[in-house]
């Protein structure tokens, strides 16, 4: 029988991303980075779709290249329909119809957020059904209850800002550069947790928010520099510590609190932020404590990449859920 050959394209945001996965399996998980951005201390979208533009063809070439596998070899072509920057999306989407066209196979049309979260089926161990994925990115945080593959609900949200938003924002704040997120995470190994306290909201349910921490830091940080304007460059590690301790705690929070009200014990985390060291840490020892299974994808499956949207394409493609030519992304 032909293996089922799945070429998957994501280029959201400021990834560009090829990826091969055949029978389920992930033979290749290319990812260009776009270093441009660094310099404006955000992603720009007219430059992110330029830079997709540039990379997407090499991309797609080293994909099936490393993979051995060629354009005939090919069952079906996924890519990322929503959500994330329209400029960035519709570079993805004219690619991979072309290619759909050109090669009379179907296309596949993928939600990025659903693939995050099965990224956790890429690699052994995976998690049983049902299982609860707490999904932490820069544009989203979500909760959500995974009963197969196709079969997820989102029990809780952020009610504003993400929590990867929250990490760059804070660290914008204190002086670092853009991707500032992962920088907190390396100055906070070497520092206090507990040294400053900042509030944790108080809302009702499963839903986050994320907006009032970063005013809670803001005034610290204004009121800490009146009265010693190199704070922030004296106490760099334990101000990390405490706001990594705090975002942390507060996605932590809600997670237990979702895990108990459904019975789950499978536990997933995926998104960029799940790459954060010590989330992973404190993850895994709240999983100790409640006898839940933790399951967290390898650092290369957790940012943004082509081979959770490949492994979202093979699920798709055995159920028969296919997308016409006429399909068009969607920023949402």
């Amino acid at each position: 029988m032909r293996p089922i050959n799945i070429l998957a394209i994501e280029t959201s945001c400021d990834e560009t991303s090829a990826s091969i996965c055949s029978n389920g399996k992930i033979l290749s998980n290319i990812v260009s980075t776009q270093e441009i951005h660094q310099q404006y201390g955000g992603v720009v979208p007219e430059l992110a779709s330029r830079a997709h533009m540039q990379h997407i063809i090499p991309v797609v070439d080293a994909a099936l290249q490393k993979a051995e596998i060629t354009l005939k070899d090919l069952s079906a072509i996924a890519f990322t329909q929503s959500p994330g920057l329209i400029g960035a999306l519709l570079v993805g989407a004219g690619v991979a119809k072309s290619m759909a066209l050109a090669l009379n196979i179907p296309l596949i049309s993928v939600q990025h957020m659903h693939a995050h979260v099965l990224a956790n089926l890429i690699h052994e161990p995976k998690p049983s059904f049902p299982f609860l994925c707490l999904t932490v990115s820069g544009g989203h945080t979500q909760i959500v209850k995974c009963s197969s593959p196709l079969e997820l609900e989102v029990i809780g949200k952020s009610r504003d800002d993400a929590a990867g938003e929250a990490y760059d924002k804070t660290a914008k704040l204190i002086g670092l550069p853009y991707p500032g997120g992962p920088l907190i995470d390396q100055y906070a190994a070497k520092g206090d947790p507990f040294k400053y306290s900042f509030p944790e909201p108080q809302i009702d349910g499963l839903d986050f928010s994320f907006s009032g921490i970063k005013t809670a830091i803001l005034y610290f940080l204004k009121e800490k520099q009146k009265e010693d304007p190199n704070f922030v460059e004296k106490n760099l590690n334990d101000i990390c510590a405490s706001i990594q301790h705090r975002i942390n705690s507060i996605l932590l929070s809600k997670l237990k609190k979702a895990a108990t009200q459904t019975g789950i014990n499978e536990i997933c985390m995926a998104g960029g932020v799940s790459a954060n060291k010590g989330l992973r840490h404190s993850l895994q020892e709240l999983g100790n404590k409640m006898n839940w299974n933790v399951y967290v994808p390898p650092f290369e499956f957790c940012t943004d990449n082509a081979g959770m949207i490949a492994i979202t394409g093979h699920y798709k493609f055995l159920s028969g859920e296919l997308a016409g030519l006429d399909i068009s992304p969607e920023a949402r």
